[in-house]
């Protein structure tokens, strides 16, 4: 297998873990407002995502390092292009680390009021607009002979691209609230069981238009396969939901993200961003590569720290697995 490709593989597979750590987060950020019916409550959902989200978003600047490293052209291309909205996602997960560090610092309900309402925004836009800009990436955007993105903001406002928003959103919703079903007890722990099935119906109708959608458009063996597969794995972690168990749910809602985006790179492969005006413009994995020299030395470098980061963050997972509820919460 050649580098690129395995460097390409690498770069989706970070990127599925991604989705997968923090959509559940994402989640858990955007139901603050419906699951948490008082401050306690709130604070149980915090404290639920409170010792890994920051780990989560260690897999994004990872998959980022990656694109540039190994596809410069790629990154390149794709940040300058997709500069608004990534600048907008930055700056919506900028906000949301800040209210998790501050929210408890006052007791005022004002002051904790406008912290969540800035992890509901945090959560929210960056689990529209990945979606947006996946979307994106795989339908193609205008690109000239010399690769430079030169489209606007509207041409990324595509029905396409929406759909993919709404339905990152809804799938993140549904895994957000599986999760905290998983790790709390009491009544928010069944209402979070019962909302979870009610967001998976929206999301798996949303997720099947989308990845139907997505195969009209580019399709291969695998990527149907894939498709398949997450429906499958979203359908099982519906099913394990509504009978109250939560550990087969959060499965089958992790298990259809990753497959989910897992379709969208099987469908992607060769190319890495496609141009919808002149073919010669289309960046593949080839092309918008590195030189081999580079791509060898990544190779031993994620070789051997790869096995290390994932321990660790294993590690973190186990610690904090127990369920909260309520009752762990001080007064004060």
């Amino acid at each position: 297998m050649e580098l690129t490709t395995i460097w390409f593989l690498l770069v989706a597979v970070l990127f599925t873990g991604y989705f997968i750590l923090e959509g559940f987060d994402f989640g858990v950020g955007m139901l603050l407002p419906v699951l948490g019916r008082d401050d306690k409550e709130r604070r149980v959902m915090i404290n639920t995502i409170g010792p890994v989200w920051d780990g989560n978003e260690v897999w994004l600047i990872t998959a980022g390092g990656a694109m540039f490293a190994a596809f410069p052209e790629w990154y390149a291309t794709l940040f300058s292009g997709f500069y608004l909205p990534l600048l907008l996602i930055l700056l919506a997960l900028i906000a949301r680390g800040v209210a998790f560090e501050y929210r408890h610092k006052r007791p005022e309900a004002t002051w904790k009021r406008r912290w969540d309402n800035a992890i509901f925004v945090g959560s929210l836009v960056p689990a529209i607009l990945w979606g947006v800009a996946f979307a994106n990436i795989l339908r193609g955007v205008p690109l000239d002979a010399e690769h430079e993105y030169v489209g606007g903001l509207l041409n990324l406002l595509n029905p396409y691209a929406l759909l993919g928003g709404a339905t990152t959103a809804a799938l993140f919703a549904t895994h957000g609230a599986v999760f905290v079903a998983l790790k709390t007890v009491g009544d928010i722990r069944a209402r979070a069981a019962a909302l979870a099935v009610r967001l998976g119906v929206a999301a798996a109708v949303l997720a099947v238009a989308f990845l139907s959608w997505t195969l009209t458009i580019r399709s291969s063996t695998a990527a149907v396969v894939l498709a398949v597969g997450a429906a499958l794995a979203l359908l099982g972690g519906l099913a394990a939901a509504t009978v109250r168990r939560e550990g087969w749910a959060f499965t089958g809602t992790a298990a259809a993200i990753g497959l989910a985006v897992a379709t969208l790179f099987a469908a992607l492969f060769p190319n890495v961003l496609p141009s919808t005006l002149d073919p010669a413009g289309t960046l593949t994995a080839t092309n918008a590569a590195s030189t081999p020299y580079t791509l060898t030395i990544m190779t031993w470098v994620a070789v051997f720290f790869t096995p290390i980061v994932l321990a660790y963050q294993g590690w973190t997972y186990w610690v904090f697995r127990k369920r909260i509820g309520v009752a762990h919460i001080p007064q004060h």
